[in-house]
């Protein structure tokens, strides 16, 4: 079977996942993570996405973004992906590939899972036993939301400014929420949604982004064949 075209849409946020070959690592010391995020930091204003959170894992990574256009974000992936493979394997003296293919992403419903995702993304070190608290993992966007960095990578959405009406009060908030932690359901949702392409939201959300792109956006329902976009 074809795979479907990457859904990609402009002031949308996106979660992005790209993975390793065969799992292998991806960043095997603090010079390769400080080398993805500086590209990240290069390519994300060149083709006009804001990134919203981020965590660099040993054999992959997640992204929290909203492009501006409709190409901006697999430009950015591209740039970022190209680059960094090249100066990966001339630094650690290896030659072939280094992702399993193309990154992963999904359109995530803004109201109902960016806050969501964002903790989702903040608590992945937690999840693997890496560290006990977000906070002690300095490889994501978790510190900068908190007050304890300030990372010029990172671009809040409008919601996070609306989680208080001062600094403090917007850190204290961000805590409490990722302390709360999501449900398995919507941590199994994020998760599948971006690895299969689907958009993650409710019906009303998927029947307004259907109609927006010819690109089936949600899995067609068991005995029943999606309808062909009109010619």
């Amino acid at each position: 079977m074809a795979r479907l075209p990457r859904l990609t849409l402009a002031d949308q946020p996106h979660h992005v996942i790209q993975r390793g070959n065969n799992r292998q690592p991806i960043f095997l010391d603090t010079t390769d993570r400080e080398r993805m995020l500086a590209l990240l930091a290069e390519h994300a204003p060149r083709f006009g996405v804001a990134l919203h959170a981020y965590v660099l894992m040993g054999n992959h990574f997640h992204l929290l973004a909203t492009p501006g256009t409709d190409d901006g974000l697999p430009k950015l992936m591209q740039a970022v992906g190209r680059s960094y493979v090249r100066w990966f394997n001339d630094r650690h003296q290896r030659t072939g590939t280094l992702w399993e293919g193309r990154y992963r992403s999904t359109l995530i419903q803004t109201d109902r899972y960016l806050l969501a995702c964002m903790a989702y993304i903040d608590l992945n070190p937690v999840r693997a036993g890496l560290v006990a608290e977000p906070r002690d993992f300095p490889w994501s966007s978790h510190n900068h939301y908190i007050g304890v960095t300030t990372d010029r990578l990172v671009t809040p959405h409008p919601l996070y400014w609306a989680l208080g009406n001062t600094p403090f009060a917007r850190e204290a908030a961000y805590v409490d929420l990722v302390r709360a932690g999501i449900s398995l359901r919507d941590q199994t949702l994020l998760t599948e949604a971006t690895l299969q392409g689907w958009a993650a939201g409710d019906a009303s959300f998927v029947e307004k982004l259907q109609a927006a792109t010819p690109r089936r956006v949600a899995k067609a329902r068991a005995g029943r064949r999606p309808k062909e976009p009109s010619a």
